[in-house]
């Protein structure tokens, strides 16, 4: 009797951004994002036991027993737990592909821009354990700029902000390499947490990073309003030590994260201030285009523009950029070529 494999195809690679919130993984074969989930894992505490991995795991934060901790294996888009990293690797491409594995994938993962070779060996090292036959790495602002459509093979200057869970990328590049480029710790998650700072000073109220996640997207905002938004939220009475309901507005938002936005429209300066000019030019005449979920931000664009005088366009799937960009650039032969040549 002839065994019949699963329609699961030869085209096996992965585009991976394994990011500081979320992990999103793109398809060659399939041509899309199949799997978007948070990155975080639910542990035994003693007997480090993967309990739930992605959606499953997000549920429990905030919410476990002493005997459970749910934790976020990656911090500002490098890895902090090398176990978990692995474990959360393997179980997304078991999700991916099933029970089935007679042919191992192969993995182009972003990475920041500064990350160390040691850093950069422990992402190899826990895609190969996790069950990749062959991994690569790409800097996560060039992925952005080639999944948001920029041409980067062409001399002319692109400039890209990327603006993830952990990390901001900001970078030109030209004829496929960055020319300038910088990264710094501030985007989303410092969002959340400017937010749950504010709230805490101002209404004596402790909320959970799920909650100042939801207040960030619902109305968090870069620049005032012609109408300011109102937002009921539950937390922690800090005097009474009870539970209590609170309005916070959109300009309340706006206060809180504002240092951090500051913060990124600096680097954007930064990296500017360092652009040659004949690069400088093409920025001049084509914009800079913002990518990352850290750039959903309403009016962030505009913030950016306002303080550099500069078109800014935001990438037609902000989210999604940096994988599309792992996995066109898995497309890429000489590209992927390189990468491993610098790696050795």
């Amino acid at each position: 009797m002839k065994f019949k494999f699963p329609n699961i195809g030869f085209n096996r690679s992965l585009g991976i951004d394994l990011g500081t919130a979320n992990t999103l993984v793109y398809s060659k074969k399939h041509r899309r994002i199949v799997l978007n989930e948070p990155s975080v894992v639910a542990v035994e505490r003693e007997s480090r036991r993967i309990l739930a991995v992605g959606n499953e795991a997000k549920e429990m934060l905030g919410k476990t027993p002493d005997t459970i901790v749910a934790v976020k294996p990656l911090s500002e888009g490098v890895i902090a737990d090398y176990d978990v990293t692995e474990a959360m690797i393997k179980y997304f491409i078991k999700k991916v592909f099933g029970t089935y594995s007679f042919f191992m994938p192969e993995i182009m993962i972003c990475v920041p821009i500064d990350v160390t070779g040691v850093e950069k060996r422990a992402v190899l090292e826990a895609a190969i354990s996790a069950g990749a036959k062959r991994a690569y790495l790409i800097e996560e602002a060039r992925a952005a700029a080639l999944g948001s459509g920029m041409d980067i093979s062409v001399p002319e200057g692109n400039m890209i902000i990327d603006i993830g869970g952990g990390s901001t990328d900001v970078a030109v590049i030209s004829l496929g390499g960055t020319v300038v480029s910088k990264t710094i710790r501030t985007a989303g998650n410092n969002f959340d947490a400017d937010i749950i700072k504010y709230v805490k000073k101002t209404h004596n109220l402790l909320i959970g990073d799920k909650t100042a996640e939801d207040i960030k997207i619902k109305i968090g905002t870069a620049l005032p309003l012609e109408k300011e938004e109102v937002m009921t939220i539950k937390g922690r009475d800090l005097i009474m030590g009870l539970p209590k309901t609170v309005e916070i507005t959109s300009e309340e938002v706006r206060e809180a994260i504002h240092d951090s936005l500051m913060e990124i429209v600096e680097c954007v300066k930064y990296v500017l201030e360092q652009t040659p000019p004949e690069l400088a030019s093409d920025i001049i005449d084509k914009g800079m285009t913002m990518a990352g979920g850290g750039s959903l931000i309403r009016n962030f664009p505009e913030l950016v523009a306002k303080h550099t005088n500069l078109t800014v366009n935001l990438a037609e799937n902000p989210l999604e950029s940096v994988v599309r960009g792992a996995g066109l650039a898995l497309d890429q032969l000489k590209i992927l070529r390189q990468i491993e040549k610098a790696e050795r």
